[in-house]
């Protein structure tokens, strides 16, 4: 069995048109949440000039930044999953990874 039929399975993806179009969504989210960061960053104030100066400044920039993407990414995958007919995938998606991230009681019926 190949890994995409695995794949399709276990998302319970029914077409291969459904299949291409979430692999869509989860492309232009990673692409759009990084181009989203820079402003949030700018207007956070967190600008890789001040961290130059700091013992370990690019990686304490590049942690505070991921810490930024990541709330990002979740709602733009929310967004563009909407916008391509596929919010109930993403939903669930977002409820099982934030669930494993220790946000479960959040989703009570999940």
């Amino acid at each position: 069995m190949s890994y995409f039929k695995k794949l399709k399975e276990k998302w319970d993806v029914k077409s291969n048109f459904q299949f291409l179009i979430i692999f869509i969504v989860f492309g232009i989210t990673g692409s759009s949440s990084v181009v989203v960061a820079d402003p949030i960053m700018e207007v956070l104030g967190i600008l890789p000039v001040y961290f130059e100066d700091i013992f370990l400044g690019n990686v304490v920039y590049w942690m505070l930044r991921i810490l930024v993407i990541f709330p990002v990414y979740q709602i733009l995958l929310l967004l563009f999953g909407t916008l391509f007919f596929q919010f109930k995938f993403f939903w669930n998606f977002e409820k099982k990874i934030l669930s494993r991230m220790g946000f479960k009681r959040f989703f009570t019926n999940y």
